[in-house]
């Protein structure tokens, strides 16, 4: 079974998001978490899963020459594109009801970027949701945020909180996505990734995408 075979390995699982870690726990996988304090900032030039892929090859990154031959890092970025820009976390109340606001009666896309770094190797991926929302009133904006908690959600909400329920009215692509990671892709990267390698100690750059396109490059 593939799960036995991704168990023999230290799995690293570098985020703090009890979303990512409750999806790889039910995946089966069996992991420590590491988490270290990075920056989130990225250039000002790239766009929607640009931003993502950067962030989380830069959180891999830190991990540097500390990784044993038998780990595997496992980092991730999500972010909220909506009106050809980033809808970061937010960082007050105030913050979140204007991304809110935004993301009301509109469609943005959630993108996730995984990065895979091993002692020989490295990969990053990406998958890209579409969602819509219905109109939010400003009385349920004002309950979501005093009841649940939006701070550490890339655009201010949790697709599997309340607000999923009473305003989301499609999603083209992983819903495990929206919630912080794309299980299925990671489960079949990481397949990939412990296969045998003709090319030992090459480095794997492929950026693959899952998903919908945002496009607005």
């Amino acid at each position: 079974m593939i799960i036995d075979e991704l168990n023999k390995h230290r799995i690293i699982v570098a985020s703090s998001s009890p979303r990512r870690q409750e999806l790889l726990r039910d995946l089966g996988l069996n992991f420590e978490v590491v988490v270290r304090d990075w920056s989130e900032e990225f250039p000002p030039h790239l766009k929607s899963e640009e931003v993502a892929l950067h962030v989380a090859i830069k959180k891999a990154e830190t991990f540097g020459s500390e990784i044993r031959e038998n780990d595997i890092v496992i980092t991730a970025d999500t972010v909220v594109w909506c009106n050809n820009r980033i809808l970061g976390k937010p960082m007050d109340k105030e913050d979140a009801r204007r991304i809110l606001r935004e993301i009301s009666g509109n469609t943005h896309y959630v993108i996730t970027a995984v990065c895979l770094l091993s002692s020989a190797k490295q990969t990053s991926f990406f998958s890209s949701t579409k969602v819509t929302f219905s109109d939010l009133s400003d009385e349920e904006i004002e309950y979501y945020i005093c009841n649940f908690s939006p701070y550490d959600k890339a655009g201010a909400y949790g697709i599997q909180e309340w607000i999923g329920l009473a305003a989301c009215t499609s999603i083209e692509g992983s819903y495990f996505n929206v919630m912080g990671l794309p299980v299925e892709q990671v489960y079949h990267e990481l397949q990939k990734f412990i296969a045998p390698n003709p090319l030992k100690g090459a480095e794997m750059t492929p950026q693959g995408r899952w998903g919908v396109d945002p496009g607005n490059k």
